[in-house]
This record gives C-alpha cells, sequence and structure tokens, in this order.
C-alpha cells in the first residue's frame, strides 16, 4: 500500500490546526481514520516533518547465506528426502524452525531439486496354501 501523499497529510494537519472539528469529524472528512491522524501529529512533535516514514523492511529470513550453505551440504547427504524431511535435518543440523514453504523457497532458490527414489519393488503376496497360525482366529465357532 502506497503511502498518503504529502499535500494530504498537510491538508489533515491544517484542519486539525484550524480546529474544523473533532478529530473524528476532521477523519471522516478526509476518509482516513483517527488513529492515523494522531499518528500524524505525533510524527510532527517528533520528528517536525509529515513526510512518510521509511518502509520498515519486513521480517529477517531465518535461513542466511551460510545456512543455505549447509542446506546443500544436508541435500548431498539425502538427495531423495522429501520436504517434511528436509525440515526436519534443518531442524535437527542447524536448529532452526522453518516451515516446509520455506524449505521449498529455499531448495527452490538454490536450484535443488528433490529427486524421488527408484520405485520399490512389487510387495510379495502370499501364496495360496494353508492360513499359518497367525491368520486364523483365536476364538472358534464352538465357544
Amino acid at each position: 500500500m502506497k503511502p498518503y501523499p504529502l499535500e494530504l497529510r498537510e491538508r489533515i494537519v491544517a484542519a486539525v490546526d484550524q480546529q474544523r472539528g473533532t478529530i473524528a469529524e476532521i477523519a471522516e472528512m478526509f476518509s482516513v481514520t483517527d488513529r492515523y491522524i494522531y499518528k500524524l501529529l505525533k510524527q510532527r512533535a517528533e520528528r517536525g516533518d509529515l513526510s512518510a516514514l521509511p518502509h520498515g523492511g519486513g521480517a529477517r529470513p531465518k535461513l542466511d547465506e551460510e545456512k543455505k550453505l549447509k542446506v546443500v551440504d544436508l541435500m548431498a547427504a539425502k538427495s531423495d528426502a522429501t520436504l517434511a524431511e528436509v525440515r526436519q535435518m534443518i531442524k535437527q543440523k542447524l536448529r532452526v524452525a522453518v516451515s516446509l514453504g520455506t524449505v521449498w523457497n529455499v531448495l527452490d532458490a538454490l536450484g535443488l531439486t528433490r529427486k524421488k527414489s527408484p520405485a520399490a519393488p512389487a510387495k510379495l503376496t502370499r501364496s495360496s496354501g494353508p492360513p499359518s497360525k497367525r491368520d486364523s482366529p483365536r476364538w472358534t465357532a464352538d465357544d
């Protein structure tokens, strides 16, 4: 969301200074919130201007460049790991808790693909011989 223009900020504060109404009325007049007007007045008192403050920068990434390189080593050790397994390895080895989305984004940024292991051999079925003791019920119809 873009910041409000400086001209609008100045007009809002001028309306407050000229006492054209209560804060609520002025907020309604300019289609802003009461809280925004209080923020402008506080900013003017502290900084002396009404210009927009710089963006805060957002959250810091949990995996810095050094840790990303360690993820490459983890993937080299087990290239067929699922996202959940990679996440668990990161938690154990690097001591950082990350989401599956973060794991996906890191692997994508590093250009690593998750290689699937070859399909397991087909399971053998039991022979059609007599059932074993393990297959027989513990009770009989006579009970």
